[in-house]
């Protein structure tokens, strides 16, 4: 299941899968400030990666709330890793911590020259970050990015399933992309 729309410059594109094994010049990963690679896609980073990863991530660390770092993507498909560090869940000031971190994360991709770019369900399980705020203020971000200089021409958010895929379609549609499924679903706004 996919849906992709045109925005600003760029695309967005909603895809379910597992972001590590995703064929992509960059993805992100929502990180801890002492940017450890814990369970879950940091022990897939770690496995499927290698050692490396965490060797620059120990240079890196700490990184305060609302950063992003990058690294090499060491064995993996990808290029580069987007280490991010946004807000954890009932933090004071969820919406605008996550919104800074999502700005950090394209920033650091545009001064890489990143040009394709998947993002996870930002801050969802573990730190508990509600999907529908997740997907309202990380695909705003997005799309108000896309539309200013940038040299990123797609971003991917890579899901792992239906109760992850389904608040960001909702909130694809709502910034004026079409609700229908399939690889060019809709066309979405053009400028």
């Amino acid at each position: 299941m996919s849906q992709e729309e045109a925005f600003g410059r760029g695309r967005i594109r909603l895809v379910k899968g597992d972001i590590t094994d995703l064929p992509i010049e960059a993805f992100v990963y929502y990180a801890r400030p002492d940017l450890v690679l814990g369970a879950g896609f940091g022990t897939a980073i770690s496995v499927r990666g290698g050692p490396s990863i965490q060797e620059q991530l120990r240079k890196l660390a700490p990184v305060a709330t609302g950063d992003a770092v990058v690294t090499g993507g060491g064995n993996m498909k990808a290029k580069y890793i987007i280490h991010a560090v946004g807000p954890r869940f009932q933090e004071k000031n969820t919406e605008e911590k996550l919104r800074a971190t999502t700005l950090s994360v394209l920033k650091r991709a545009d001064e890489h020259g990143i040009k394709r770019l998947a993002f996870p369900a930002m801050g969802a399980g573990f730190y508990g970050v509600p999907l529908e705020v997740g997907a309202e203020v990380v695909l705003s971000t997005v799309d108000a990015y896309l539309r200013g200089q940038t040299g990123i021409e797609e971003v991917v958010f890579c899901l792992i399933d239906t109760r992850e895929f389904v608040p960001y379609q909702v909130q694809l549609a709502a910034l004026g992309g079409s609700p229908g499924v399939g690889p060019n679903a809709g066309g979405g706004r053009k400028t």
